[in-house]
């Protein structure tokens, strides 16, 4: 299987895990959006870094401090780029948290994470 489809796959799993969170730090918990995205966000990253390092790159070969100090990095930027696009498109654009959070979570993945997983934490 091609290593993009798979990094595919690990992202909805991992999309999956962080919605969840998501929805319940959200609805049941009653935490502001917001943070309740950032909890759902770490919890989804640290879900794709053990699919990403195991499957998805194959990366058991490698160091589990380096992988991890670049895959924090990396997660980083995801992290600032999906709380702030969250707060944005739900605050300014008036649309619900979570079909902004789905906005963000496939922009984010296909266009950041990829990459960067790809080229830089797991290469």
């Amino acid at each position: 299987m091609s290593t993009f489809i798979k990094a595919q796959a690990s992202s909805i799993i991992s999309t999956g895990a962080d919605l969840l969170t998501t929805v319940i730090c959200k609805e049941f918990l009653g935490i502001w959006y917001v943070a309740a995205s950032f909890i759902g966000t770490f919890v989804g990253g640290a879900t794709n870094f053990g699919l990403g390092r195991r499957w998805v790159f194959d990366g058991r070969h490698k160091k589990v401090p380096v992988q991890l100090v670049k895959y924090l990095i990396t997660w980083s930027g995801n992290l600032l780029l999906t709380t702030s696009g969250v707060f944005i498109i739900t605050h300014y654009c008036g649309i619900s948290y979570f079909i902004s959070k789905i906005i963000v979570a496939v922009t984010v993945g296909i266009f950041y994470n990829y990459m960067l997983q790809k080229r830089f934490v797991f290469a």
